[in-house]
């Protein structure tokens, strides 16, 4: 088989480039067996990283064949495809040598969640502070995040805004604002709902698909999206497109993109309003803005119904 891994080593060369290994598998070869036996018998120059090899510390993240996997996780012959597999360093990170990227940025970003928890220092527990099972619940799946940064990797969101906090932050966050012995809940969830947080997930999914574990950051942001409602944080763009969305559709059975954008921005966002103005212009030049007038839907009027029936439950 080939393994085709990119290269870079910043001290001599100008670029990242591909180096091809032929290499036969051994029987029930993980990824990363695989890779430390090119590295200890064709190539000792080759760097990457690993450490508990059971799936545990992440350490041995690289992206085959275009998405982040654990090697240690993964049977090199489930990604071997037309006799040749494609290994290269994690996205959305900067490399450091070879299949090695700097964790610098990342570090940051869960630094600023406030990654521990935050008692009630009122109650004075006599041995330590106990959680019901229900409570506990709502917090085991983002309780086993290993920080492998799979999910940060592949964030579609991370590729177009470095400033916003990535999936692997907010999948930590929701472990400690649900849970029921932390006291800072209201100013962890505004905190994330400002720019670069909970709202500016774009939901494309990749980051619950790369997750190695049950964190699945995605459904960890669609639960912080709800309790930020909740807790009435409202006063940003992200809710109040929800809120602007729902009304939409409740009040005529179908979604105005005419007054979407409008509400979302805020009636009073001055120069949030005057930014709109040249996208509306581009829209309107290529004809891909909405209809004023829509034309009639079959059965809107059930859509409706559906609404004002969730509304009195």
């Amino acid at each position: 088989m080939i393994f085709s891994i990119q290269r870079f080593n910043p001290e001599k060369d100008t670029s990242p480039y591909f180096q091809d290994y032929e290499f036969e598998i051994p029987k029930s070869a993980t990824l990363l067996d695989c890779m430390n036996l090119i590295k200890w018998t064709q190539d000792g120059t080759l760097t990457h990283r690993m450490s508990c090899r059971s799936a545990i510390c992440g350490s041995c993240a690289v992206k085959v064949n275009g998405h982040t996997l654990l090697a240690c996780k993964t049977q090199a012959s489930k990604v071997i495809k037309d006799g040749k597999v494609k290994i290269e360093p994690m996205g959305n990170m900067e490399i450091i040598k070879d299949l090695v990227v700097d964790f610098g940025q990342f570090w940051e970003k869960i630094e600023r969640i406030k990654p521990w928890l935050v008692p009630d220092e009122s109650e004075k527990p006599e041995k330590e502070r106990y959680q019901s099972i229900d409570d506990f619940r709502k917090i085991d799946a983002g309780s086993t995040c290993i920080m492998c940064a799979s999910c940060y990797s592949d964030c579609c969101s991370l590729d177009v805004d470095k400033g916003f906090l990535g999936p692997t932050s907010l999948a930590k966050a929701q472990r400690f604002i649900h849970d029921s012995r932390d006291r800072e809940r209201l100013s962890r969830t505004g905190e994330i709902s400002d720019k670069g947080g909970i709202w500016d997930c774009t939901h494309c999914g990749e980051c619950s698909e790369r997750c190695p574990t049950e964190a699945k950051p995605l459904e960890r942001i669609t639960s912080l999206r709800r309790t930020a409602i909740a807790l009435g944080i409202t006063n940003n763009i992200g809710a109040r497109h929800v809120k602007a969305f729902v009304d939409s559709i409740a009040h005529s059975g179908r979604l105005n993109e005419n007054i979407l954008p409008i509400r979302s921005m805020g009636l009073f966002n001055i120069s949030g309003l005057m930014s709109l103005i040249p996208i509306g212009i581009r829209m309107m030049m290529r004809r891909k803005n909405p209809p004023i007038i829509h034309k009639p839907i079959d059965e809107a009027e059930d859509v409706r119904r559906i609404f004002r029936k969730l509304r009195k439950g």
